[in-house]
């Protein structure tokens, strides 16, 4: 059933609970970002962040390297 206007902005609302995660995830990302960030400029390697982020040293630089 579709949200309605009223609906569309009472907490318990599907859409409203999708908003607030979405929100989440990029303060996440923004924080993460700039852990990285943090690492590299106090000398941590690549291998060392990549490591405690689950992912390989390969996925860390290409996400969080240089552009």
């Amino acid at each position: 059933m579709p949200a309605t206007a009223t609906s569309e902005h009472e907490p318990d609302q599907p859409i409203a609970a999708l908003r607030r995660l979405a929100e989440r995830r990029r303060a996440l990302s923004r924080e993460e970002e700039a852990l990285v960030r943090r690492a590299r400029v106090s000398g941590y390697s690549w291998e060392a962040i990549a490591m405690a982020l689950g992912v390989s040293k390969q996925a860390a630089h290409k996400k969080y390297g240089r552009k």
